[in-house]
């Protein structure tokens, strides 16, 4: 199984519409799902509404192994919030992936500035802020028990891969997607380091310029495939 999360503003139709996953995919004993995790794309329990975290990491598995015959060999990579939510299920479920990866993922919630991008994230779908997970002071133990960063050592004898780019010099036209990358490059160095103090091996690829967009998340994804197959024990 191979769980493929979208990103925030978007849908599950993401991957099969931004890459060619379809035909990457086909041939191999491999069963691709694609969990919707509503408008902002964050997989979360959320504290005034749905419990997306439980449909994807508890009741899309046991629909897949009722009625598809999936196995438990299982990975998860995601994109932008979808990366936050492949480290997330991986930290706070240990041992139900094999291997996780985030392309541009938002991999601690708690870092100076990144409540500010969650809460515009929330914001943009005009949901309250605080329909989360509360209010990133008052209610900092909930925010840290949904953060990967402080749940990084559930990620102990997990395959992990994560990529982000520093957005500096993104090139010319639209300056969001490398302002946003440039936002949460402190955020991908800081998780990272923190799996460094734990012991915790992972494969990084922190790179120059990129943008918070497909064209990055394509060719990272093509990266870490080797180590998601093995992972999922298909060919590369």
């Amino acid at each position: 199984m191979l769980y493929l999360l979208h990103g925030a503003h978007d849908d599950y139709t993401s991957w099969t519409r931004e890459t060619d996953i379809e035909a990457f995919t086909e041939g191999r004993d491999l069963i691709v799902a694609m969990p919707d995790a509503g408008p902002t794309g964050i997989p979360s329990a959320w504290r005034g509404g749905p419990d997306y975290e439980t449909f994807q990491v508890k009741e899309v598995p046991a629909l897949l192994a009722r009625d598809y015959r999936a196995s438990g060999v299982r990975a998860v990579a995601g994109v932008s919030t979808g990366g936050y939510g492949a480290m997330a299920h991986a930290a706070r479920h240990p041992g139900m992936f094999g291997a996780a990866a985030s392309y541009s993922g938002i991999l601690d919630t708690t870092a100076p500035g990144v409540p500010a991008i969650m809460d515009a994230i929330v914001a943009r779908e005009n949901l309250p802020a605080a329909s989360l997970w509360g209010h990133p002071v008052l209610n900092l133990l909930t925010w840290r028990d949904f953060n990967p960063r402080a749940r990084a050592g559930g990620l102990r004898g997990t395959a992990l891969y994560v990529s982000q780019g520093s957005g500096v010099g993104a090139g010319s036209g639209d300056p969001l997607p490398g302002i946003l990358e440039s936002a949460l490059w402190p955020s991908a160095q800081g998780f990272a380091g923190a799996l460094a103090l734990l012991g915790i091996r992972v494969s990084t690829h922190f790179y120059s310029g990129g943008g918070h967009d497909w064209p990055y998340w394509r060719r990272e994804f093509t990266a870490s495939w080797p180590m998601l197959a093995h992972a999922l024990g298909v060919p590369e």
